[in-house]
């Protein structure tokens, strides 16, 4: 037998010089909060239409340009801002969205008053803005360094434009992805807002053909909220999707979900929306795949939209820096509420889901159930089109794929109005 190994010496110790704690430069300070508010395009630009919808726009414009790394441009109809709060919003923890100071009642998006100064600080950023009554008002932001307020001419309303985005941290242009994916990224974004704002017009240019633009609903409660859901989930959703509405001890939950025939094979068409906020929660997301468990295979994912309204003191949303999670007070309680909401729509529509397609649960269903207008087609097997299925102008067949139709931007989908 070999001798045991000898034991390590621990190595001595080395005297290093001991550096005195000191407070950060605020733009240095700036661009480490950005690394939390602003991880991509996608998330800037999640915070500047937040911003909008937090000031009353009823019509939002997005532009981007190289996935939005060169530009960028967020033009709104809402109130605007005077000199004197330009001047402030651009200020680390500056907000208008917190009059009481109270956290644990948040009813607006935003309430941190981080998202420009983090902006600022690792771009160029030029903000112009006008309200109702009073003059156009312009600033400058350029890698922290915030200029001077000037006079600008301007229409009533806010013009954010970022420019260079990352140029000041160069080591997190690396951490991109292609302009491809980063626009993809921003699209859905303002997916997720215009599920949770139907009266709101949205509108996307990008670099590659025409604008996606998803029309304001004059027409309030659930027409015109299944018209939305239409333009965002595929025209095929109304046609397959059951209304739903519950409540429970303060919680009110209303929406409408896919039949269990009409699924995809990503969770990307799962929306929630809690008091107005789009959300990625995983108590809801659990909630879901509990719901249809017995109703649809492992590997698909239901297509849906929930709205859930609450005292805002029972929900905490400032959890993340994205502000994408939520902590409830009762997370039980929301969880059976979902479920039995699910259910108890599922149970209503059971002759119909019955006669769309085959046994609950099997992986590709051999038909869904048709769709409202005759020349759409039906939904069959997932990449599969019985009937025509044009574009616009009758010319391009819609491709699809795995997880449903993949819509051009010259589709009727997208198209203004």
């Amino acid at each position: 037998m070999s001798a045991p190994p000898e034991p390590r010496t621990p190595a001595p110790h080395r005297d290093c010089p001991r550096a005195a704690i000191r407070r950060l430069d605020p733009i240095l300070v700036d661009r480490i909060a950005a690394g939390e508010v602003v991880e991509r395009p996608a998330s800037a630009i999640k915070e500047l239409v937040e911003n909008a919808i937090d000031a009353g726009a009823r019509a939002i414009e997005v532009t981007i340009e190289a996935g939005g790394r060169r530009l960028i441009r967020v033009v709104d109809d809402g109130i605007g801002m005077g000199a004197d709060d330009l001047a402030l919003a651009v200020e680390r923890h500056a907000t208008s969205k917190l009059p009481d100071g109270d956290l644990t009642r948040i009813g607006s998006l935003g309430f941190r008053g981080e998202a420009l100064p983090s902006i600022g600080a690792v771009s160029r950023l030029s903000l112009v803005s006008r309200t109702a009554d009073g003059e156009g008002v312009s600033l400058v932001v350029e890698a922290g360094v915030k200029g001077a307020v000037r006079p600008a001419p301007a229409t009533r309303g806010t013009r954010i434009e970022v420019t260079d985005l990352f140029a000041a941290t160069p080591a997190r242009l690396k951490f991109l992805k292609s302009d491809r994916a980063e626009t993809a990224a921003v699209a859905e974004v303002l997916r997720r807002l215009a599920v949770a704002q139907p009266g709101v017009r949205f509108t996307l240019r990008t670099e590659s053909g025409s604008p996606t633009v998803f029309p304001a609903e004059s027409e309030p409660g659930p027409a015109g909220l299944l018209r939305r859901l239409g333009s965002v989930l595929g025209p095929d959703f109304p046609a397959n999707a059951v209304p739903l509405s519950m409540a429970r001890e303060g919680l009110s939950l209303e929406g409408h979900v896919g039949l269990p025939t009409f699924h995809r094979g990503a969770a990307s068409h799962v929306h929630f929306v809690v008091n107005g906020r789009p959300v990625r929660d995983r108590l809801l997301l659990g909630a879901v795949r509990g719901a249809y468990a017995d109703t649809m295979s492992a590997d698909r994912h239901p297509v849906l939209a929930l709205f859930l309204a609450c005292d805002p003191g029972l929900v905490d949303v400032n959890v993340h820096p994205a502000k994408t999670e939520l902590r409830f007070r009762d997370p039980g309680l929301v969880r059976a509420l979902v479920v039995s909401a699910i259910h108890e729509a599922l149970r209503r529509a059971g002759a119909r889901s019955g006669a769309a397609g085959p046994v609950a649960g099997s992986t590709r269903p051999e038909r869904c159930a048709s769709t409202a207008s005759s020349t759409a087609g039906s939904v069959c097997e997932p990449g599969i089109r019985s009937g025509p299925a044009l574009s616009g102008d009758g010319a391009s067949p819609t491709r699809t794929t795995e997880d449903g139709p993949l819509v051009s931007e010259t589709s009727p989908v997208f198209q203004a109005s």
